[in-house]
Formats: C-alpha cells, structure tokens, sequence
C-alpha cells in the first residue's frame, strides 16, 4: 500500500516536516507520481518493532529493583 506524504507522517506520528526531509535524504524509497511523492507503507514494519524493542528495554530498565547497598549502614 502506498501512502502520501502527509498519511505517512500521520502513519508514522511524525511531523510532515521530518518525512519530506527523510525523502530528501533518501532514506526512504519512494515513487514520484509527478505530482506527489508516494511511499510504501510495508518499509516501515523494522521501524515499528524497533520502537517496540526499545519500549520493552526501557520499561524492564525502569521496573528493575534498587539493590540494597551492603555499605550502608543505619546510623540512627
């Protein structure tokens, strides 16, 4: 399925700004139809599990215990 522009950037949640500067740069494939650039939706799957696999990192990151610290000592 290809996407313009603007559905890529809603697609993706990002600014229309960052998807014409990624086409730009080429760094996605896209088609110019001659009036509008059109970009395969099916490219971005790697993108979305890496977003995930990051999510999933910093989640178990967050949710690890503080060790206890055996030099503490409770001087009360």
């Amino acid at each position: 399925m290809f996407l313009t522009v603007e559905e890529t950037a809603e697609y993706l949640d990002v600014p229309e700004a960052y998807v014409e500067n990624l086409i730009r740069e080429q760094k996605v494939r896209t088609i110019h139809d001659g009036a509008q650039y059109l970009i395969n939706q099916n490219q971005f799957a790697s993108y979305f599990d890496q977003i995930q696999k990051y999510r999933d990192m910093i989640e178990e990151y967050l949710n690890e215990p503080i060790p206890k610290d055996p030099d503490i000592k409770d001087e009360d």
